[in-house]
């Protein structure tokens, strides 16, 4: 059983199963949500996510068309990504997880878009784009 949780501790969740396809994306949406270099996120099945406190406090933002990003609407805390064409599983960014994963990020994604003064400095597999 995994463990999250927003900044301000408003909105919690559980995962009951295991995390899938962890990635590094550079993107320009990324970066900006994440106010960082880039958003380390992992795939999770719909039917292990949870929410445990304050689901009544997410805010969900249409990204792009049949992507929302959630987050929390006290503290900003990006909580979770759903999207139209794949109902069966939740984007979640691994920041906001109380407890260790059990996956690393595999490659960075949308490399040609990444922030100017961020340098890529470990050995995982570089894409300039999404997964081929």
């Amino acid at each position: 059983m995994l463990h999250g949780s927003c900044l301000c501790g408003r909105v919690a969740y559980e995962i009951d199963g295991a995390l899938s396809d962890a990635l590094n994306c550079h993107c320009s949406m990324c970066r900006k949500a994440q106010g960082g270099a880039f958003r380390s996120r992992a795939s999770v099945p719909t039917a292990a996510f949870k929410w445990t406190r304050g689901e009544s406090d997410i805010t969900w933002y249409s990204s792009s068309p049949g992507t929302y990003r959630g987050f929390c609407s006290a503290c900003g805390t990006p909580l979770l990504s759903r999207f139209d064409a794949h109902p069966e599983a939740y984007g979640l960014p691994l920041g906001a997880l109380d407890d260790d994963p059990g996956v690393r990020p595999a490659c960075h994604v949308h490399v040609a878009s990444k922030a100017p003064w961020y340098e890529i400095t470990d050995d995982l597999p570089q894409h300039p784009g999404p997964l081929p």
